[in-house]
């Protein structure tokens, strides 16, 4: 069916089930009725209603059966007269449509297609109509001096808005290593302004409760701007939602895996045993039905840490970098997880990738708060304190990151400093306020990582005046 339909272009696993439902809704069906298109387990799905009417050939599909994150890659142009850089500009071309297509409900015109558009001069919302898409991405290659210069642009193919436009610059002598760094990047960035456009378009246009995948799609969007707990739960609410609609959803056990394990992670909830059960059952049934879910992986991999399962968590982590070695977050935790493993070096170099792939955004703050820990377990003072400032300054609103500078301004003897940064975190989260509640919460880590946590982080915290009892 997939070749069927769709001719070629690449298309995630999760698209079929998500167009098989987009198109029962269209005519009234569902999947508890199937009156009209029906499921036979093990076989396919077959359409049973009598046909009246078809739509002439040629005809434009309707925006609204038109996939909410459907994409395509336009041919990069070369605009210098090096033929490297044409293979260059087609490789990036070429990986970044692969790229795209991994992302869980995506729908991505294949290559082929769209270099058929290759030199042509063709405005985004035409492009948009022929190909039945939502969002055009286009991008350009120059020398300029002794540098390559990198333009990449999202459109919006309804409006022929610009969505979201960068440029990179990059050492032309390793054009190989800059594409695979830059195309993990543009991955990634794309990735997140896809969920954010198509998010807010959805929630304009009131579409929420009509359709699992559009709350999905919302969801996410949530999710990766969150930076306080009622902005966590709004995510977490709108993924119990998909759950109600569908109790098989995987997308949606996902997300409210995600959420409760970065809720607890966040020094955020109220009910760590019973969100870690709960996360830990989604959890398991997703990755039962999609083995290879990066995301799902990543969920787990932050669960098993907070279990203090951290062997475990590191394994996790790491086949969802296999699975998506775009995925910022992904480096983040596994950064957290080698640190509680007591390996702060290797925390600083995995946490160091994800901010490479993602500088900005809404967690940044938090990794910059797991490099200053790292440096502060390995008497990197000077180090630690600048990088939470970064963190503090990202986001204030966060208990962690004005505990860590707490920690580090005590070690490096600013008392005044130490003790208003430490008076912030309480005032954050005032169950908190002394070593032995902190430890209540965070039973995670190795012996090898209190042992350097006592000599650094927890006499930083002394210092500042967290009591011990």
């Amino acid at each position: 069916m997939l070749a069927s339909v769709w001719g070629g272009r690449i298309v995630s696993e999760s698209t079929l089930p998500s167009r098989i439902n987009a198109a029962r809704r269209a005519i009234g069906d569902s999947g508890g009725e199937q009156r009209l298109i029906r499921t036979t387990i093990g076989k396919g799905v077959r359409f049973v209603g009598a046909v009246r009417e078809q739509h002439a050939a040629g005809e434009a599909a309707p925006a609204s059966i038109i996939p909410r994150l459907s994409i395509v890659v336009l041919p990069f142009a070369n605009f210098s007269n090096d033929p490297g850089l044409e293979y260059f500009a087609d490789g990036i071309t070429d990986d970044l449509t692969t790229d795209l297509s991994r992302i869980s409900g995506s729908f991505v015109i294949a290559r082929n297609t769209a270099f058929t558009f290759n030199g042509k001069s063709t405005d985004v919302q035409t492009i948009g109509r022929e190909l039945g898409v939502r969002y055009v991405v286009e991008g350009s290659v120059r020398a300029v001096g002794d540098r390559v210069r990198i333009n990449v642009q999202l459109n919006d193919a309804e409006s022929g808005a610009h969505l979201w436009a960068d440029r990179f610059d990059t050492d032309p002598a390793d054009l190989a290593q800059a594409q695979y760094e830059l195309l993990r990047r543009l991955a990634l960035t794309l990735y997140f302004k896809l969920l954010e456009t198509a998010g807010l378009r959805i929630a304009r246009k009131r579409l929420l409760d009509v359709d699992p995948e559009d709350l999905f799609i919302y969801g996410w969007a949530l999710f990766n701007r969150a930076t306080t707990a009622a902005s966590l739960q709004e995510a977490q609410r709108v993924f119990e939602r998909v759950l109600e609609i569908d109790p098989g959803s995987v997308v949606a056990k996902i997300g409210i895996g995600y959420a409760l394990g970065t809720n607890i992670a966040n020094y955020w909830s109220t009910s760590v045993q019973q969100d870690v059960a709960r996360a830990q059952q989604l959890l398991l049934q997703a990755l039962e039905h999609d083995p290879n879910s990066a995301r799902a992986r990543v969920a787990l991999g932050l669960l098993r840490r907070l279990q203090s399962r951290l062997e475990e968590s590191r394994i996790e982590l790491q086949k969802a970098i296999a699975l998506a070695p775009h995925f910022a977050p992904a480096f983040w935790i596994l950064g957290t997880t080698l640190m509680l493993l007591g390996q702060p070096d290797a925390a600083i170099l995995e946490t160091e990738k994800g901010l490479r792939l993602s500088p900005s955004g809404a967690a940044v703050p938090i990794a910059y708060t797991i490099l200053s820990q790292g440096h502060l377990l390995l008497g990197h003072v000077e180090q630690a304190v600048e990088l939470a400032r970064k963190a503090c300054s990202g986001n204030p609103r966060l208990y962690f990151t004005h505990m860590c500078l707490a920690a580090a301004l005590g070690l490096e003897g600013s008392l005044d400093e130490a003790r208003a940064a430490l008076a912030e975190a309480i005032k954050l989260r005032p169950e908190f306020d002394s070593l032995t509640r902190l430890r209540a919460y965070c039973t995670w880590g190795s012996p090898q990582y209190w042992a350097l946590r006592e000599t650094t982080t927890d006499r930083g915290l002394r210092r500042a005046g967290m009591p011990d009892e």
